[in-house]
């Protein structure tokens, strides 16, 4: 089992560091599955991290410069480690202006990812840090716990407002409640609430768009068969979407959410390289 890769484009690295920024803000230890083209940021729903799960794909080619994996079998080219995103995200913070960056699956007292960042040196000597940051490696007869959601059936599909505009509505309406209502129809209108004892606060949002999702055998999914009208709604923590729309840093080329009734909220965030799913469970 091997893995090394190194990134020399300053531009991919900003990019790479970033993306690692968004996971460690939404997770505080995922899954890293490396396949030879892509590479997984996974959490996994359990009850521990409050029903929360993610799924953040990206293509190895638009980050690395070299990349190279050997998975645990011939016939199963993958390697899947836990980690802890925030020590990624600390090791690169050191890369900023890198000459290059190196990353190795290393096993000297245990299993560890060694960031090497290669500074600009005045002198001709290359300066070197280097991070060891400890993984688990996580044993093949375990790896079916971490497939990709499978997206249920849902009764609306609409795209986001500028995620800027909806973070800093989330975050005054924080102050007032624990949980928030999102509600959205098929005609491009979603609503975010909250009602207490004290006060009720609703943010209108017009004209959004609804994706022309269609289901698999060319027939319009059970939504098209509902007045375009009638609003579904689901209350989720209103921590768990502040802490999603907190870590974007750039602005995705598409950002979408599906809602099944009182179940669940599903958000897609789009990027040129980095897909991003995130799922919030409804509360009772």
């Amino acid at each position: 089992m091997r893995f090394r890769a190194k990134i020399v484009d300053l531009a991919c690295l900003n990019n790479f560091s970033r993306v690692i920024n968004t996971i460690a803000k939404l997770a505080k230890t995922c899954t890293l599955r490396l396949t030879a083209s892509k590479l997984y940021f996974i959490l996994c729903d359990k009850v521990a991290n409050g029903g929360v799960s993610m799924w953040c794909e990206l293509c190895q080619g638009n980050f690395f410069d070299e990349f190279q994996m050997e998975g645990v079998a011939a016939d199963h080219n993958e390697i899947y480690l836990e980690l802890t995103p925030e020590n990624l995200s600390r090791a690169l913070k050191t890369a900023q202006s890198a000459k290059a960056v190196k990353i190795k699956l290393t096993n000297k007292h245990c299993p560890c990812l060694k960031v090497s960042v290669e500074l600009p040196s005045l002198s001709s000597s290359s300066r070197i840090v280097t991070h060891d940051i400890p993984v688990r490696v996580i044993p093949r007869r375990l790896w079916n716990d971490f497939r990709e959601p499978s997206v249920p059936d849902f009764d609306v599909s609409i795209y986001l407002p500028a995620l800027k505009t909806m973070k800093s509505v989330v975050e005054r309406m924080k102050n007032l409640s624990h949980s928030i209502v999102i509600e959205a129809n098929l005609n491009g209108e979603m609503n975010l609430k909250i009602e207490t004892d004290l006060v009720s606060v609703t943010t209108h949002f017009k004209n959004l768009g609804n994706p022309p999702w269609a289901s698999e055998d060319g027939c319009q999914s059970s939504a098209q068969d509902r007045d375009l009208e009638s609003m579904v709604e689901a209350r989720i923590d209103i921590k768990k979407l502040q802490q999603l729309l907190a870590g974007q840093q750039v602005n995705p080329t598409k950002a979408l959410c599906n809602i099944i009734s009182k179940r669940i909220v599903h958000f897609i965030l789009l990027h040129e390289d980095v897909s991003l799913q995130y799922f919030i469970p409804a509360l009772a």
